[in-house]
């Protein structure tokens, strides 16, 4: 009997893995709200995506100004916010919740202690925000996870239809590299979690056969480098984007990237493989819209179609690959 209930569980199994993995719709947002009148526009647009079949909602980070104060109650004000989404709402963190929080007009907060704060209100359990949830797996969470990478509530994963989808704290302002020795011991040690959650991830991509991944982050890791080199700063991306192109190479399969920060929307494939000058065909860029402009972007992932991506910015169809 037991041996029968076995074949019957295996030809189960087999039948589920040869089906084609059907289609996923989520949303993309980010960079905003950054004023009071955006806030209402914020509120508005989230009603829109309200409406919509969506597996969730993805905020790529900076859910306040640069200038606005990251204030207990502001953070506080923005979990009510999301939590208004029907979809799962999941958020990434951005320079301006957290990095950036040392600035006079930010409040001269400690960057390290605001970190902290945004996990206590926004990541407090396995749950994503929203009033639909979707349970993610951190990496704080993780039985495999080393000691000194306990911290990083905020790096997730999560899976739909055979898709994988990795988030990482990975903010803009040159990932918090290079403007006090303190932030850099924190960049430092923040890019080894994020690089051991990156490989792990795909390591369970490869054994699952995930059929694409998608990256999630805030920062524009300034592929082309004209950031770095018109403020003339050293590169606190090049792990990033080391580890992004081993780890796409190595996956063999499509691999997308969604990032925020530089405020344009934008669909390309920005990674070069230096060892061949040739660009890397397989990976893609997603760049949300930003402040001043609040608007979301709706990708239809379809792995077993003749596209892979289909982006919709309101009623207009974006082509990708």
């Amino acid at each position: 009997m037991r041996v029968v209930l076995w074949l019957a569980l295996a030809l189960l199994a087999a039948i589920v893995q040869a089906q084609p993995p059907a289609p996923v719709s989520f949303a993309i947002v980010g960079d905003a709200p950054y004023s009071g009148l955006e806030e209402i526009i914020f509120r508005q647009m989230l009603e829109e995506i309200n409406q919509e079949d969506l597996a969730f909602v993805v905020h790529v980070g900076d859910f306040k100004s640069g200038g606005s104060p990251c204030s207990d109650e502001l953070y506080e004000q923005r979990k009510r916010m999301f939590q208004a989404s029907r979809h799962p709402f999941i958020l990434l963190p951005g320079d301006n919740d957290w990095t950036d929080c040392h600035r006079k007009a930010a409040g001269g907060y400690d960057p390290l202690e605001r970190l902290a704060q945004l996990r206590s209100v926004f990541y407090p359990d396995a749950n994503s925000l929203g009033r639909r949830t979707l349970k993610l797996e951190r990496q704080s969470d993780d039985p495999g996870t080393a000691a000194g990478f306990l911290a990083y509530r905020e790096n997730v994963r999560w899976a739909v239809n055979r898709v994988l989808f990795i988030g990482l704290n990975v903010p803009g302002s040159n990932d918090n590299f290079g403007r006090t020795p303190q932030m850099d011991a924190e960049h430092e040690q923040r890019g080894r979690a994020n690089a051991a959650w990156l490989a792990q991830c795909f390591e369970l991509a490869r054994q699952r056969a995930y059929a694409a991944v998608f990256v999630v982050f805030q920062a524009n890791p300034d592929f082309d480098l004209s950031y770095l080199r018109r403020v003339n700063r050293a590169d606190g991306y090049a792990g990033l984007k080391r580890a992004l192109l081993a780890q796409t190479l190595a996956f063999g399969k499509p691999v997308v990237l969604v990032h925020g920060d530089t405020h344009r929307f934008r669909v390309d494939h920005p990674l070069y493989d230096p060892a061949t000058l040739k660009r890397v065909e397989q990976f893609t860029r997603i760049e949300s819209f930003g402040s001043p402009l609040v608007d979301w972007i709706k990708v239809s992932v379809d792995p077993a179609g003749p596209k892979l991506l289909s982006i919709r910015i309101g009623k207009e169809t974006h082509p990708a690959q």
